[in-house]
């Protein structure tokens, strides 16, 4: 059980969870776990998770990817939740996948569990109703970088680089592509995939993987403005907009507009959609029912 549930269960509700992830007893009392892969922080709308392996370069490993997934995932319809960050203990955010579980020796059916969960997180991130921010700072690589690509907001230190090496060890990262062809140019995704050299943050920036580069020293501040700026918003218009986006993203002109016109006449249907205009239209702020 995570520490999340622990403090519910506690009696604390998801805003006041502030602890690392860890096992809970019987008395529900929080018993601390410094080897935990993910910790966890809740507070204000905003979950902050962390990853916490530092020593094996915080890879992607199954154990990772499970961890990350059921803390991306735990009570995700709650309405005090408002957004996701995803940072990293250490001078690697993630070196992708743990290359020590793809020998022969774990065989196929192994391998494709780590493949099959992947996926899913990837794909829980763009799917879930509240946006995900990956707080970036030091070398994201592989399946790493396909973490910060699939994430909706990226903010980078400007000390971060990003790669998809995975040619120089002939395991070519095919699944990482999927993310990064869809954040970056091709030509940039296909140099970056043949050759494995990794592009500084500020190309990164420039070529659309990551959404702004600060300081080092700023990261967490900005970071945590940006989150907080989307807890402003109302919860069910945002979870409406994220969705559509994604949906409409792959669909050519005509029917993305016929999808979208749909959507906004949704979008005014909703009561935080009338409040926002009546409040607008009233000099006042509004109050969202999310």
């Amino acid at each position: 059980m995570s520490t999340l549930q622990c403090l519910l269960r506690a009696g604390r509700g998801p805003c006041r969870a502030a602890a690392i992830l860890t096992r809970c007893s019987s008395t529900s009392t929080v018993q601390h776990e410094p080897s935990a892969l993910t910790v966890t922080v809740q507070e204000g709308g905003v979950r902050k998770i962390t990853l916490n392996n530092p020593q094996k370069r915080n890879a992607l490993s199954l154990s990772m990817l499970q961890s990350l997934q059921k803390d991306i995932s735990y009570e995700v319809n709650d309405m005090n939740l408002r957004v996701i960050v995803i940072a990293a203990e250490g001078p690697v955010f993630s070196s992708g996948h743990n290359l020590k579980e793809f020998t022969s020796a774990q065989g196929k059916a192994y391998h494709a569990e780590v493949f099959n969960a992947c996926v899913k997180l990837m794909k829980t991130i763009q799917t879930i109703p509240v946006p995900v921010i990956a707080q970036v700072n030091g070398l994201a690589t592989a399946a790493g970088c396909q973490l910060v690509a699939s994430c909706d907001i990226a903010v980078a230190s400007d000390r971060s680089k990003f790669a998809t090496p995975g040619v120089n060890v002939g395991l070519f990262c095919s699944t990482p592509a999927v993310a990064l062809g869809r954040a970056v140019p091709r030509k940039v995704a296909l140099e970056m995939l043949f050759t494995g050299e990794p592009i500084s943050a500020h190309d990164a920036l420039m070529h659309g993987l990551v959404s702004k580069v600060v300081p080092e020293k700023n990261l967490e501040t900005e970071t945590m403005r940006i989150a907080s700026k989307i807890c402003q918003a109302s919860r069910s218009v945002v979870a409406l907009g994220k969705a559509t986006f994604y949906k409409q993203i792959s669909q050519n002109l005509e029917e993305a507009y016929e999808l979208t016109s749909q959507v906004m006449l949704e979008n005014l249907a909703l009561k935080d959609g009338q409040e926002g205009i009546e409040a607008f239209t009233q000099k006042r702020k509004p109050v969202w029912t999310n």
